[in-house]
């Protein structure tokens, strides 16, 4: 079976890449190089065994030569950074959207083998999580307000009895409140793809990736992953620089977990046409993360924490996995595990610390407030 995956050449699309070739498929790896995270050249780690085309979602007759043979599509390519989003507007929406809208206007208009649909989502649609107050039942608020953040008043509360909130697990159905242009690009190539796919009768699946990290996640791009851009910064000997108090929680998930749920979602006709949560259920604070991978690199760093903040941050947010768990899929590979093989690899990995000049760059822009 021939398969194309769009970003193949990036950190999560490779390690797709990889997977369907020891499954026997044909596979075709559609990605532009993107300068932030490979610096305009292919990395080492490609697959032999596929087959390489360089070109950008938003040119349609490349697109449209990677597509030619495919009978399944992983659409992973995106430009990914939600602070840098937020003043690179633009590019953004060009990359992610209009990219989008380009692989489906092909798949509407023109002759093609295409039998199923995997497209990358994100948390990041939600906004904040789902939280729980003690008298008022279940809660989705919106983001936080900026008195609020001036005030250093990082939790959230409840909008009727004013009690602090308790995050609990996010699942499927909670409202969503996309807080950056990112976040909203992210939700258009969901919403594009179900609708067209549901139209036009292409098995459609969009998987809400959270935080997910592993190796070959680029350690010198401070608009990635936070395990990225602290190890990145620890290897340099400068100190995880933390917003607000670093008790801010997200939803880790390995890279080699986020391969299966793509590979597991493409096999079973009972996830089409739906959007799934592709987490652990587990909730980490940024400060756990931050006080942990200066362990595993065994540094004598200390995290800086800054009590300042980024306009449009959540506080919390992880998963529920129960959706998915119900046709079968869930994580393997415990957060130890997987941070430990991330460090193993990062040792051998040259790290440019850039997260200095990319928070200029949001100070400048109003976005970064100490």
């Amino acid at each position: 079976m021939n398969v194309l995956v769009t970003g193949g050449m990036g950190f999560l699309g490779s390690h797709l890449v990889d997977a369907l070739i020891k499954k026997n498929y044909e596979v075709v790896s559609f990605d532009n190089l993107e300068k932030q995270v490979h610096q305009g050249k292919k990395p080492g780690y490609l697959n032999k065994g596929a087959r390489y085309i360089i070109g950008d979602m938003r040119n349609k007759n490349k697109l449209k030569k990677a597509l030619k043979k495919a009978e399944i599509v992983f659409h992973q390519a995106a430009m990914v950074g939600v602070g840098q989003s937020m003043y690179e507007v633009s590019k953004y929406i060009h990359s992610n959207s209009y990219g989008t809208a380009n692989l489906l206007d092909i798949l509407v208009n023109e002759k093609h083998k295409v039998r199923k649909l995997i497209v990358a989502s994100s948390m990041s649609i939600y906004g904040e999580g789902a939280y729980e107050c003690r008298d008022c039942g279940k809660v989705y608020p919106n983001q936080r307000s900026i008195a609020s953040m001036k005030q250093r008043r990082w939790e959230l509360y409840c909008p009727d009895c004013n009690r602090e909130l308790k995050p609990i697990p996010t699942d499927e159905d909670k409202p969503v409140f996309p807080t950056s242009i990112y976040a909203y690009s992210k939700k258009e190539q969901e919403d594009l793809s179900l609708l067209i796919g549901k139209t036009y009768g292409i098995p459609t699946v969009a998987l809400r990736y959270f935080n997910i990290y592993g190796t070959r996640q680029s350690l010198s791009n401070p608009y990635t992953g936070v395990c990225a851009i602290f190890s990145g910064m620890i290897k340099n000997n400068h100190a995880p620089v933390i917003y607000e108090d670093g008790l801010q929680s997200r939803d880790f998930i390995n890279v080699r977990d986020v391969v299966d749920a793509n590979i597991f979602v493409m096999d079973n006709p009972k996830a089409d046409y739906q959007a799934f949560n592709v987490g652990t259920g587990r909730s980490t604070t940024i400060l756990e993360i931050a006080d942990l991978l200066i362990k595993l690199h065994k540094k004598d760093l200390r995290p800086k924490v800054t009590n300042g903040y980024r306009k449009g941050d959540i506080r919390h947010c992880y998963a529920d996995i129960s959706k998915l768990k119900k046709l079968g899929f869930e994580p393997k590979i415990s957060f130890e595990k997987g941070m430990k093989e991330l460090i193993e690899w990062a040792r051998f990995i040259k790290a440019k610390d850039k997260v200095e000049l990319a928070d200029s760059k949001l100070m400048n822009k109003g976005l970064r407030v100490i």
